[in-house]
């Protein structure tokens, strides 16, 4: 089975003023939750790199947060220990990887990434589920009758101080595995935040 490799484009100016126009609160999020089906418990639940539960208390996923001021280690151990770590953070000489499991994988994933103002990641996107009826098929389903949602995903994340924000890559692999290149500054050298 052969593996694609898809580039996706980093946004490194403000294009929608305000995308998330609803704060979730942890009250929200625990009501969707508690009414959702399996698909949203594996991409919302514990472990999850989009999960607002992710260190055992909420997040605000529209606010970022340092994840950089903290021990990754210490802090990712007890999801390592349950087999559920959905995110790869590591640091080499020249750079910062990201890698990430995508919600919905294998369903040709429309994955934004987005770098606000030098210093927080977006990793953002669409995606949909149809439940049709018993009666139906998937043949012969009718756009017309049934339940549809249509969820998304975001996450937002605090980078480095060096980090060169300008010359970010990320790249989508089969659809399901997000890689995030992002590279240091040079010694000496501030990346130009205006």
């Amino acid at each position: 089975m052969a593996s694609s490799k898809r580039q996706i484009e980093v946004q490194t100016e403000d294009q929608t003023p305000h995308k998330w126009c609803k704060s979730l609160g942890e009250e929200v999020f625990k009501r969707f939750f508690s009414q959702a089906n399996p698909t949203v418990h594996k991409v919302f639940g514990d472990g999850s790199l989009f999960s607002p539960m992710l260190f055992g208390k909420f997040f605000d996923p529209s606010d970022a947060f340092p994840l950089w001021e903290f021990e990754s280690d210490v802090l990712l151990s007890h999801l390592r220990s349950n087999n559920q770590t959905s995110v790869d953070w590591s640091e080499t000489d020249d750079g910062y990887i990201v890698k990430a499991e995508i919600p919905g994988a294998g369903k040709s994933n429309n994955i934004q990434v987005h770098v606000d103002n030098g210093k927080v990641v977006e990793i953002s996107g669409p995606w949909k589920q149809r439940e049709s009826s018993s009666k139906s098929s998937s043949s012969s389903h009718d756009w017309r009758c049934g339940h549809w949602w249509d969820h998304g995903f975001v996450r937002r994340l605090e980078i480095p101080d060096d980090a060169d924000f300008k010359n970010i890559e990320a790249h989508l692999y089969n659809d399901v595995f997000l890689e995030i290149q992002i590279p240091k500054t040079k010694r000496g050298t501030i990346a130009d935040v205006a």
